[in-house]
């Protein structure tokens, strides 16, 4: 793209172009890449819980083909790292494996903000927060161009519907006609998905006509330019931009945050396609008595979750908490899955959290052993005890900053114990 043509203040600076931090393995050739430009927000940050949203579910085999890109859209580097360091420090094997990226932009990327035109009857401020909006997806669109096949525009405070990705792909694969944009959400810029070879060509329109209007503006002109004939009526354009621009429902990503990046602009931005989410999974779980410390929120008991019937919800657990399931006689167990957080409250996770056992032939009070641990919200492993086992534990070993939901419990017994307990 022909940066300085239309951003001349960069052609005094090499590297106004290069991204400045960059965090993760630069990873290319995947099938999807994934763009998400975080602002420094007044109020709440939501990016944690939209990275957890993101990753939920998703298998070895989808991590290994995609890339997330966060793209910390600011200049101050003391904010950068902070955003930086706490993404890795959330994300570690992520970061480590290459799935998620964390790029900012240098100082001398944007030019002047400060005495812009204001037009479409939107104040100084909004001028403002919009044309900088456009300079980020520009910014974010040509990193991530020569990544991989498809680029999917996100934003940094939504849910994912937990299998988007196979969704995605499946949407793509049908597509009999040539398309510019699959859309799947209604919202702004979220869920937008471009192939990576038209990503140039739509970023040299942006920045052609950034100081001129929003984003997604921009987008619908440039449709305009592509398909429509200007001898016809806006019924036969509207025609005309719906067979390159593809709506998918129902739509698999939502709006989460209220506070919009533009300051005191409050969004209830909600997408009726979205539908209503499963927010527990059940398993067939042996019999057994459960218990627990944390101090239980309305009718999501532990009960609910051991049983199949709710998910397990309880306020923020502290050092020495935990949760039992204690079997109506020992058992020979051979694995365990136990999931954390759901899709509407994936940051709900349990942290710091070991999974313990208490062998059948142990009288002590303290006999348990610790066999695994949770990760992103997920603990699973196999138990290779040679005896069978009275309980399972799961012990909080530090104070956690957020409420805990456990939204799946597995506990897999080996056959015969099965046979033996039923028939």
């Amino acid at each position: 793209t022909n940066m300085y043509y239309y951003l001349p203040h960069l052609r005094e600076y090499e590297d106004a172009i290069f991204p400045n931090v960059i965090v993760g393995q630069q990873r290319t050739g995947v099938s999807l890449v994934m763009g998400i430009p975080t602002v420094k927000r007044e109020k709440q940050s939501y990016l944690m819980t939209t990275l957890h949203s993101l990753f939920y579910e998703l298998s070895e085999e989808q991590k290994n083909d995609c890339v997330i890109i966060i793209f910390i859209a600011e200049v101050n580097e003391e904010y950068v790292n902070s955003v930086a360091e706490s993404v890795k420090s959330s994300f570690p094997k992520e970061i480590q494996s290459g799935v998620l990226e964390i790029v900012s932009p240098p100082a001398s990327y944007y030019p002047d903000l400060s005495n812009l035109r204001k037009t479409l009857g939107d104040s100084e401020d909004r001028v403002r927060w919009r044309t900088k909006q456009n300079l980020d997806y520009s910014f974010l669109m040509l990193y991530a161009q020569p990544k991989g096949t498809f680029y999917l525009q996100l934003e940094d405070d939504i849910i994912a519907k937990p299998d988007y990705i196979q969704s995605i792909k499946n949407f793509a694969a049908v597509q009999s006609q040539e398309w510019m944009i699959l859309e799947f959400s209604q919202l702004g810029f979220i869920g937008k998905l471009f192939k990576s070879e038209d990503l140039p060509l739509i970023v040299e329109f942006f920045l052609m006509f950034y100081k001129d209007k929003p984003i997604d503006w921009l987008l619908d002109h440039l449709l305009w330019v592509k398909v429509c004939n200007p001898e016809k009526d806006a019924v036969h354009c509207e025609k005309e931009k719906a067979k390159i621009r593809i709506r998918a429902k129902p739509s698999l990503f939502q709006h989460m945050g209220i506070h919009s990046s533009l300051s005191g602009k409050i969004q209830n931005l909600k997408d009726k396609d979205f539908g209503s989410n499963v927010l527990y999974k059940a398993h067939n779980n042996p019999p057994a008595k459960v218990y627990t410390s944390l101090k239980v929120y309305q009718q999501y008991t532990l009960e609910k979750v051991y049983e199949g019937k709710d998910y397990f919800w309880a306020s923020a657990p502290v050092t020495g908490d935990y949760i039992r399931f204690t079997f109506l006689k020992p058992l020979k167990v051979e694995k365990y899955f136990f999931r954390s957080g759901n899709i509407e409250h994936p940051g709900d996770i349990l942290y710091n959290t070991t999974v313990e056992v208490l062998p059948a032939d142990v009288t002590t009070k303290d006999g348990y052993l610790k066999i695994g641990a949770f990760e992103n919200g997920i603990a699973e492993g196999n138990i290779s005890l040679p005896e069978k086992i009275q309980a399972i534990r799961l012990s909080v070993n530090s104070d956690s900053p957020v409420w805990a939901i456990l939204s799946e419990v597995s506990i897999h017994l080996k056959t015969e114990n099965w046979k033996k307990m039923y028939f």
